[in-house]
């Protein structure tokens, strides 16, 4: 184990003071990790036909991201309760914007997929500490206003990511995406001079027990790509190693008290649902778009835009509702809009671009609505000194969730390769239409817990 420090106490009067200025400084910055991720699905083709790579090979450079950025987030969110949150994003965003930099020179794809996964182990300190510090110094009474806010900017680079990366593809070459990352350096400043203070003792960090999260995300993700059972029996063995070590240690990296609280993981299964819905349709819509209509990518983008742009403004509006009317019934609409969109997508993607711009208004729409309201559930379930590890831990299952839904459509297409595209897509949007039932039965068991337990 590591020794690192402990907050004993944190100035949140002076973190109530700035909480404007921080979080649309944070929402800026949530933008352009966000804009990273996007900007890079529309790149996919390109990427492909650079290196001549699979579908399936080519999908790491998302999910590895992702996987990374998942364990990442985690292990952020808990040294958050070790470490001041100031000097954590500091050092995320530094390694962020160092991996940006080399990315915009690679130019093999084991360079390129390197530098992803460094950027994707600086971005994770963004989205974590951003829950962290609304839950610890934000009131409930406002919290779902600054949660959505944070929302509507990751649903703005979920627009923009496209459009603006699309229009450096094919201006430029997808090398200078990198660059519009490395802006990030820009924010560190403002972030050293508005973050709370906090004061700090030494404790030991769980080093092991971190490692061995890692370890067993990534070697579930590795079976999917291989159907390896070496593979998948190793990662059965390091989940159990991993289930002892967190019994045995005084502060362990998972709190296994998280993990015995039914409520807590009925919310995180409806996170990881939501997750593996919308960043599958972000690996496919471009796919789809490029290898049916034959669309460029600048203009692959203007067709996500839309979609995104609404569910950014909506957002603020789901903000105000969470506050005013509670998380239920954004939970509910989110999950209608998503069941909408999954059969849309199903019947109408070969139709015509148009549909699938129409679509993606719905699914962006829900999904903002969902994760917004979903995040503030979880922050209220949570007692304050497991806020850093459990929002953490939602945001891992989450990402996971993301990087699953992308792993596993770029299998499906693999699998599928024989069928017309129209029974191809159909089948993957009519599983995702499935699971967010799922995630609806789920949601209505966590109801009937909730009123139980009042």
């Amino acid at each position: 184990m590591t020794s690192l420090s402990l907050p004993v106490t944190a100035d949140k009067k002076n973190g109530l003071l700035q909480e404007n200025k921080i979080v649309l400084l944070w929402s800026v910055t949530v933008w352009l990790v966000v804009m990273n991720t996007t900007m890079f699905n529309v790149a996919l083709p390109s990427i492909l036909d650079d290196f001549q790579l699979s579908s399936s090979t080519a999908s790491w450079i998302v999910s590895g991201y992702s996987i990374v950025f998942a364990i990442a987030t985690l292990t952020y969110s808990r040294l958050s309760d070790f470490i001041p949150i100031r000097r954590l994003l500091t050092i995320g965003i530094t390694i962020l914007g160092v991996a940006s930099i080399i990315g915009l020179f690679a130019t093999q794809f084991d360079l390129l997929l390197a530098s992803r996964l460094l950027q994707a182990a600086g971005a994770g300190a963004v989205p974590g500490l951003a829950m962290v510090l609304a839950g610890k110094y934000i009131p409930e009474s406002r919290r779902g206003k600054a949660m959505s806010l944070i929302s509507s900017a990751a649903s703005l680079g979920f627009g923009l990511g496209p459009v603006i990366g699309g229009t450096i593809i094919q201006t430029l070459g997808w090398h200078y995406l990198f660059a519009v990352t490395a802006l990030v350096f820009v924010v560190l400043p403002a972030f050293i001079k508005f973050l709370p203070k906090e004061d700090v003792q030494a404790i030991k960090f769980d080093t092991v027990g971190g490692v061995l999260t890692g370890a067993s995300v990534t070697g579930l993700l590795l079976f999917l790509s291989t159907f390896s059972y070496t593979i998948l029996l190793g990662s059965i063995v390091v989940i159990a190693i991993l289930w002892r070590h967190i019994h045995r240690v005084e502060i362990p990296f998972i709190q296994p008290d998280l993990l015995k609280n039914g409520q807590y993981l009925k919310v995180l299964f409806i996170g990881f649902s939501a997750f593996i819905i919308h960043f599958s349709t972000l690996f496919l819509m471009p796919i789809i778009l490029s290898a049916v209509f034959q669309i460029a990518p600048a203009a692959i983008g203007m067709i996500i835009f839309p979609g995104a742009i609404l569910s950014a403004v909506a957002a603020q509006y789901i903000g105000r509702l969470i506050d005013r009317v509670g998380n239920i019934p954004l939970i509910l609409f989110g999950h209608l809009f998503l069941i909408i969109s999954t059969v849309a997508f199903s019947f109408f993607s070969n139709v015509s671009p148009y549909a699938i711009l129409i679509t993606y208004m719905f699914m962006s729409t829900g999904f903002s609505s969902l994760t917004s309201s979903i995040a503030n559930e979880t922050s209220r379930l949570l007692p304050d000194d497991k806020i850093g590890t459990g929002m953490g831990m939602a945001q891992l299952i989450q990402f996971f969730g993301g990087a699953f839904g992308v792993t596993l459509s770029g299998l499906l297409l693999a699998l599928q390769k024989n069928l017309l595209p129209e029974a191809m897509y159909r089948n993957i949007f009519m599983g995702l239409t499935v699971l967010i039932g799922c995630s609806l039965l789920m949601f209505v068991i966590y109801l009937k817990g909730r009123s139980f337990k009042r």
